[in-house]
């Protein structure tokens, strides 16, 4: 496991079990993730990986699993 994957399996981990959550399972679809988590979620990458989420990155296909998350981050973190 790459470690942006580790930091976001990480973070899950304190709201939720994520001893069998894969990296491409939908956490909207699994019902992980409501509103207050979603903004929790956008706060801590913007802390974390020290990028900023623009309006357009907004999309839930961006955040729905770790391997979109982790994808995200790091084409960010690329274009810094």
């Amino acid at each position: 496991m790459d470690d942006t994957k580790g930091k976001i399996r990480t973070f899950f981990s304190r709201f939720f079990r994520t001893s069998e959550l894969k990296d491409a399972d939908d956490i909207f679809a699994l019902g992980f993730v409501n509103s207050l988590f979603a903004m929790q979620l956008v706060t801590w990458l913007e802390k974390e990986f020290l990028f900023t989420i623009n309006d357009e990155d907004l999309d839930i296909q961006n955040f729905n699993s770790i391997e979109a998350i982790s994808g995200l981050a790091q084409s960010a973190g690329a274009s810094r």
